[in-house]
């Protein structure tokens, strides 16, 4: 049949990875301790052990955590490592810094987990036009872990692509 319409997508080599696959279900919260602060600037030892033992910690239950203090008050490391103390039995991951970073986090110990054999010699499409949010940062990040056995590496979509890398 001459006038058949071939895939030639179908019946390429070439492998799609999607983030947006390895995007892990659960809420996302900016837990800004400001208002544990007194008048928003200070932190007072005593009044922020007291918050924090009184604090209900099990309504963050499988989230991921932001942990971010929005003024420019200076907060101790050992502020935040007690946040961490009492989020860690109920929380997916908690990390200090804004939603974005959280996502980044994320991903990162998504991607290092990544077993990339199944990749090696293989021309490698990372799709693009994500509804979730992935942070440009994964993109990078992947891109990192799988150019030393990629035979290619390409961005967007298969009939529309920009090529990243050709062994």
């Amino acid at each position: 049949m001459k006038d058949e319409i071939i895939n030639r997508v179908a019946n390429s080599k070439l492998v799609t990875f999607d983030l947006e696959d390895y995007y892990p279900e659960g809420d996302r919260v900016l837990f800004d301790i400001k208002d544990w602060l007194f008048e928003g600037l200070v932190l007072r030892e005593k009044n922020f052990r007291e918050l924090v033992k009184n604090y209900n910690w099990s309504q963050h239950q499988n989230q991921y955590i932001a942990l971010k203090c929005s003024t420019d008050a200076i907060i101790p490391a050992w502020a935040f490592m007690l946040l961490v103390v009492n989020l860690e039995p109920f929380v997916e991951k908690a990390v200090i810094g804004t939603l974005e970073d959280l996502e980044t986090s994320i991903y990162q110990d998504i991607i290092n987990q990544i077993d990339i054999e199944f990749f090696r010699n293989k021309p490698i499409i990372i799709k693009g036009c994500a509804s979730k949010p992935v942070p440009v940062n994964a993109y990078t990040m992947l891109v990192k872990k799988l150019k030393p056995v990629a035979k290619s590496l390409m961005y967007g979509e298969a009939c529309s692509f920009v090529p990243l890398f050709k062994s």
